[in-house]
């Protein structure tokens, strides 16, 4: 596991097992006094390195799209859900409902929200694109000024690139 320190966000924490990414989460606590990895198995020790430059890349505005090897654990239901957000274009953004249809459950927005609520690899599974069916800002595990940042950032830049 690691800590990634400086991001616009706040500190991020990455754990990998078996050379895959199985967390990425929002820091909610006081940070770790080191980032000293000497114990951690060489893959994940990889995978760890490659979260910390892509997720460096994105929030420098050069990435689009993550290139990691994730496992996303979980009831089959909500690694639909993850997948299907994995989906979602870079700089767009999908309604709870349009989600739901696209997992082929339409009429499911609230278990789409609560299987949204526990993706466990922030940012790289983009559960911030998924917004209120009025365009509105709801519900976002790492608060909605993060969900509203990270919004604004890959909406800037997919302005750029039309």
């Amino acid at each position: 596991m690691t800590l990634i320190r400086n991001t616009p966000v706040g500190p991020l924490f990455a754990k990998a097992c078996d050379g895959q990414l199985v967390q990425l989460s929002f820091w909610r606590s006081q940070p770790m006094a080191s980032g000293d990895r000497a114990d951690v198995d060489p893959r994940d020790a990889e995978v760890l390195h490659a979260v910390e430059v892509q997720i460096g890349e994105y929030f420098a505005r050069t990435r689009t799209d993550f290139e990691l090897p994730l496992s996303l654990q979980g009831p089959e239901f909500h690694r639909r859900v993850w997948e299907a957000l994995r989906e979602i274009p870079y700089g767009r953004t999908i309604s709870y409902g349009e989600l739901a249809a696209k997992v082929g459950a339409p009429g499911s927005a609230r278990a789409v929200g609560t299987a949204n609520g526990a993706n466990p690899i922030a940012i790289v599974v983009p559960c911030h694109r998924v917004i209120g069916a009025d365009g509105s800002l709801v519900g976002y595990g790492g608060g909605l000024d993060r969900k509203r940042l990270l919004l604004d950032l890959e909406s800037r830049i997919a302005q750029l690139t039309l």
